[in-house]
């Protein structure tokens, strides 16, 4: 999801609108996942190198086919490889292991 800056544990509320988004959301939630990455706009590359994956924690669908997701960030990552799938982005990763502070 090219958006904004998400952080490893801390909440991203979104609310989801464009169809291409709307079936992003709905995989997450069929496939059990209930996780998908979150990058910034690079204008060069159409988003960043690195990004957060952000876990759904509750999704609220309305009538109009909209939604409001509550999701937290879990892990920053590396985007390894850039593709698309269905008019969203998708990426190949590697998750960033950080070292722990004694």
């Amino acid at each position: 999801f090219v958006c904004t800056m998400a952080y490893p544990t801390v909440p991203c509320p979104l609310h989801i609108f464009e169809p291409c988004y709307r079936l992003m959301i709905r995989r997450c939630m069929e496939t059990g996942t209930k996780q998908f990455g979150m990058c910034i706009s690079d204008p060069v590359k159409g988003f960043a190198d690195y990004g957060c994956i952000l876990e759904i924690r509750n999704v609220e669908f309305f009538a109009d086919g909209r939604s409001v997701v509550d999701s937290i960030g879990k892990r920053r990552f590396k985007v390894i490889q850039h593709s698309q799938r269905d008019g969203y982005n998708t990426a190949d990763i590697e998750y960033i292991e950080d070292q722990k502070v004694n």
